[in-house]
């Protein structure tokens, strides 16, 4: 399980923001996703958390599991 929140990378205004999941601000916001990116998983590993990156279209297209997965990737 994780232990804390997990951290989305959503677009915002023309750039990117890193918004805790249930959080109605978001933590940070940059210009470029990578930025955003970079920011978001400092926070999920000192949270031991997931980041959940969107695209522009709102939909999840990648997760990365900082905290202790549940189910790890067999091999």
């Amino acid at each position: 399980m994780t232990k804390g929140r997990n951290q989305h990378i959503v677009p915002r205004n023309g750039g990117w923001a890193v918004q805790p999941a249930g959080g109605g601000r978001a933590s940070s916001v940059h210009d470029t996703q990578a930025a955003a990116i970079t920011r978001g998983r400092e926070a999920a590993r000192n949270q031991q958390s997931e980041l959940l990156i969107h695209g522009r279209d709102g939909r999840i297209r990648e997760r990365d599991s900082h905290g202790r997965d549940p189910h790890p990737p067999k091999g």
